[in-house]
């Protein structure tokens, strides 16, 4: 018989995963202390936006077997998994803020009637496992309970898919009964040949933070390489491209541009850091100061090139900018640390009139910096702009009609930050294209005091 499944906090990993274990088969109750989200999701309504989430959730909610409910003892009479996938944000020194992990074991426990499997998704410093099952024996529960850690790794845009079909699942399991219980319930993907890792629980806890300060690494080591070209006339692009065809180290998450971005890349080099700080072992990640120093150069350096665009133009204070993406990436909403919007605000400080759309992100990235203009379509945008900023590398601005926007705009610089729109039909239609680290269009400028 299939385990019955409680998914405890339901915002973007919760709510996926709450509804990929329905469509892989479980019945769930999903559980969080926002009644307003309870209330959407219950509807069928996605508070955020992820391609094909909502059809997936609506299915299983009409079908009876999701539902949601702000009852914590409702879930623990309910199921026998408990999947804990509450935020844990950044807190004071870049450490990762613990509070509501620690909140939902402290309700959950005592509340569990029946022998059940705890289960971490959450991202966590290493050794919060093994504190937590010390904090579950405090808490003295009438029934047997297991700690296991089965960390995410979605990808935003892409979480549907790799909830369904993920491409490895780790298993950090203190017990072979833990380890059975969790094969129950990936049994479908496992029975598709999904690679598994099973492991201890520190071992399970590094594997996500790891994940994403390694992703963090290459992404800044090219954009290092995208310095140095600008400076000495090499070519970024064609450098990733020879660097990509060895296959010790791919072609993937080599693209130079405006860097990394989002609610899981920055957070997790920052807690990584201040945990083996905390360790005592600070030197082990010397190295991730240097990549967050790179990626925040590359900011910068988009920064000084627009300001530059506009003093060319004439009197720069008050120049239009038209920005093309707010989010952090193409198919997310999620302007949490955006490269695109922290431009965007830096020049909007400096005395630029920004005016922003993104096919997505306009109304989240309007909460966060209501300072900024908003337009409802990329010419709108780019109507009598000096400069134009490509931020997000959405799939529709690579299909922008470049003389129309000529049109719209009072300049013709642009700044393609993504380093991915083709070059030729905007250096036809005259615009002067510019790039970082390659040899399209006009060279940039040295970087300019600000």
């Amino acid at each position: 018989m299939a385990p019955r499944i409680s998914v405890i906090g339901t915002g973007y990993l919760g709510a996926t995963h709450a509804a990929g274990m329905a469509e892989l088969g479980h019945e769930v109750v999903g559980v969080d202390t926002d009644a307003s989200r309870i209330r959407a999701l219950a509807e069928g309504r996605v508070p955020f936006y992820e391609p094909g989430l909502p059809e997936l959730l609506r299915r299983h909610v009409e079908s009876g077997r999701l539902r949601f409910t702000t009852d914590l003892a409702e879930a623990a009479a309910f199921a026998d998994v408990h999947f804990v996938c509450v935020g844990t944000p950044q807190g004071p020194g870049g450490a990762a803020d613990l509070t509501a992990l620690h909140r939902v074991v402290d309700d959950l426990v005592p509340a569990l009637r029946r022998t059940a499997l705890v289960v971490g998704k959450s991202t966590v410093p290493v050794g919060t496992a093994e504190a937590l099952v010390e904090r579950i024996a405090r808490l003295r529960p009438s029934v047997e309970v297991d700690l296991a850690w089965n960390p995410e790794f979605l990808r935003e845009g892409h979480a549907v898919e790799d909830t369904l079909r993920p491409n490895r699942l780790v298993l950090g399991v203190p017990s072979p009964a833990a380890e059975w219980a969790l094969r129950q319930v990936y049994a479908r993907p496992l029975a598709d040949g999904t690679p598994v890792v099973v492991t201890n629980l520190p071992t399970a806890e590094l594997v996500k933070v790891s994940a994403n300060a390694f992703l963090a690494t290459k992404i800044s080591f090219v954009n290092a390489m995208a310095e140095l070209c600008e400076v000495t006339g090499g070519d970024v692009a064609a450098l990733a491209d020879a660097l990509g065809h060895d296959d010790r180290i791919g072609r993937k998450f080599l693209g130079a541009g405006l860097g990394y971005g989002g609610g899981c890349l920055p957070k997790d080099v920052r807690a990584l850091i201040a945990r083996a700080t905390e360790l005592g072992t600070p030197e082990s990640v010397d190295f991730l100061h240097g990549v967050e120093a790179v990626n925040a150069r590359r900011r910068q350096r988009v920064v000084d090139e627009a300001l530059g665009a506009l003093r060319r133009t004439g009197p720069w204070l008050h120049g239009r900018v038209g920005v093309l993406g707010a989010a952090f990436k193409p198919h997310s909403d999620d302007v949490r640390d955006s490269p695109a919007l922290d431009v965007a605000r830096r020049l909007s400080r400096e005395g630029a009139w920004v005016t922003v759309f993104d096919p997505q992100a306009s109304v989240t990235a309007r909460t966060v910096a209501p300072e900024l203009r908003y337009a409802a379509n990329a010419v709108a945008a780019c109507r009598k702009a000096d400069v134009v900023l490509h931020l997000t590398e959405w799939p529709e601005f690579a299909d922008l009609d470049p003389a129309r926007l000529l049109e719209a705009a009072r300049g013709r610089v642009l700044v393609d930050a993504r380093n991915t729109l083709d070059p030729a039909p905007w250096l036809a239609a005259g615009w002067d294209v510019r790039t970082l680290g390659t040899l399209v269009g006009v060279p940039l400028e040295r970087p300019l005091a600000v």
